[in-house]
């Protein structure tokens, strides 16, 4: 069963590939709120959000932008324009649809203008808590085969199921 959409537009929600059910939503490994868990970020972030944004960037972007290219964008959107989660809230969004993560507590972009240090610092822990070394870029992270599998629980393998003759 499916629902009716127009020509071409998409459902409004996310839809497993081969079942047509919706696809769960997983909550944040650690609250929004969290930011002390992780205090060395926490300074990091709270002086100079533009190192934190740019690690976050390169992870989430595969590698494709470097984190000093994507830090600096973001130094110069806060400079110039003052608000630099008018950027870093595009970059929430991107990874919670590469994690299946809910928009949580509200719309990210809110979150990024109400709370950008603590949304910044989530983002960094989401991303370490699923195996990525921070520190050591996205590139680094490939060569020890560190790709965002490794500390949250995924769903087992299943085997395709085959008919008895």
């Amino acid at each position: 069963m499916s629902l009716p959409t127009s020509k071409g537009a998409q459902p409004p929600y996310n839809q497993a590939a081969d079942t047509g059910f919706p696809a769960a939503e997983a909550e944040w490994s650690t609250g929004l709120c969290d930011c002390f868990s992780n205090f060395k970020n926490c300074c990091i972030t709270c002086w100079c959000p533009c190192i934190t944004f740019g690690q976050i960037a390169e992870i989430v972007d595969k590698g494709s932008t470097s984190c000093g290219a994507s830090g600096a964008l973001y130094a110069l959107i806060s400079w110039s324009v003052g608000c630099g989660y008018i950027y870093s809230c595009s970059y929430r969004s991107k990874m919670r649809r590469q994690y299946m993560l809910k928009e949580s507590p509200c719309w990210d972009f809110l979150v990024h203008c109400c709370c950008g240090s603590c949304a910044l610092c989530q983002e960094y822990r989401e991303l370490q808590n699923r195996g990525f070394d921070m520190t050591i870029g996205w590139e680094g992270n490939v060569e020890r085969g560190n790709l965002g599998v490794g500390k949250v629980p995924t769903a087992p393998a299943v085997e395709p199921m085959t008919r008895e003759k």
